[in-house]
């Protein structure tokens, strides 16, 4: 072998050995194998070499290369687990039985509000669901009653990913699984569909005092026979009332929403004016807080249920909204801030 070769290659070993920081290893990288490097260099001499020695020389060469890329490479993550473990051991170690300090946060106020509502419903006999934020066209639309270039897609139509996905633009996105996962226990054992869905969901809204990009929502639906508007009014009602512990003055007014037939609006007197208008119920005394209504026989049908045998209510219930409503929260936009000063203010009333 190749003088030249032998002594590169203890040099190297030398090097290697000698390397405490990742930095000089890049350096070493670069000096023996960039383009420009001292093994890139050695292949020069081949000129004044026979064909015979050409090919062993080169052989040689390679095998020089090879092996420092993999030391080099070793050497690397060597130095870096090194750092890992130093970070490891630099760490303060922590006492588990000092008493956790609870004046250091608390939750945020949806998070309040959202297992108030679990806890209502589920004294009711609802099943709490978790659900994905990243739906198929199919799930956020089409099931419900909302085909391509539908015009109610125009407020909603909203972030699509490349593979065609979109995150949901409402919790009602979650229904037509709800359906399936349940529809087995309804037909066969006469159980009921009683479920509710809270996550977070995004439309591409013009931002103000009631409105975000990123809001929560809790959805929830109920599926027997002869299940009609009483019944969702009576859940409706108890809920609210135990929320915010008092009658609230309600009213239900005609909305469309291709979900439901007939479908409404449940709208709550604003907490934060009394009723008599401001900025955050746009000045009219009202803010709307649940869409709601009769599920659709299209959507009882994609879910795989027979609309002529069984009727349903479904709601979707902002709880965003009944944050601010509880809390006096006057600008929406105060609850996504990461405001320590505005959210340190909340703790849980248990």
């Amino acid at each position: 072998m190749d003088e030249k070769i032998i002594a590169m290659r203890a040099k190297l070993e030398e090097e290697l050995a000698a390397a405490t920081d990742l930095q000089q290893l890049e350096t070493m990288r670069v000096t023996y194998l960039g383009k420009k490097g001292c093994i890139t260099d050695l292949l020069k001499d081949m000129k004044s070499l026979s064909p015979e020695e050409k090919k062993t020389f080169g052989q040689d060469v390679n095998l020089l290369k090879n092996e420092a890329t993999e030391k080099i490479a070793a050497k690397t993550e060597q130095l870096k687990n090194e750092e890992i473990l130093r970070e490891i051991n630099s760490m303060p170690e922590f006492d588990l039985s000092i008493p956790v300090n609870m004046d250091r946060g608390s939750y945020h106020p949806i998070t309040l509000v959202q297992r108030e509502c679990e806890k209502v419903f589920i004294s009711m006999g609802f099943n709490v669901e978790n659900y994905s934020e990243i739906v198929t066209d199919y799930e956020c639309f089409e099931a419900l009653n909302i085909p391509k270039h539908h015009p109610a897609r125009d407020m909603q139509d909203t972030y699509y990913l490349e593979n065609g996905q979109l995150l949901k633009t409402h919790t009602s996105a979650a229904q037509n699984a709800i359906y399936k996962k349940y529809k087995d226990a309804l037909v066969n054992d006469g159980v009921p569909i009683k479920a509710i869905f809270p996550g977070r969901c995004f439309r591409n809204e013009s931002t103000d005092a009631c409105h975000e990009n990123t809001f929560f929502q809790m959805e929830g639906v109920m599926v027997d026979k002869d299940i009609s508007i009483s019944n969702l009014i009576y859940f409706m009602k108890t809920m609210l009332s135990e929320v915010f512990k008092k009658d609230i003055k309600v009213r239900l007014r005609p909305g469309f929403f291709p979900f439901v037939e007939p479908g409404f609006e449940l709208d709550i007197s604003c907490l934060i004016c009394g009723g008599e208008g401001c900025p955050s119920c746009k000045h009219s005394g009202w803010l709307e807080l649940c869409p709601c209504g009769m599920i659709h026989p299209e959507v009882l049908r994609a879910g795989g249920i027979d609309p002529d045998e069984y009727t349903g209510f479904a709601f979707g219930l902002g709880l965003t909204r009944l944050a601010m409503m509880k809390y006096g929260v006057k600008d929406i936009r105060d609850l996504n801030s990461g405001s320590l000063k505005t959210l340190a203010q909340f703790t849980d009333d248990e």
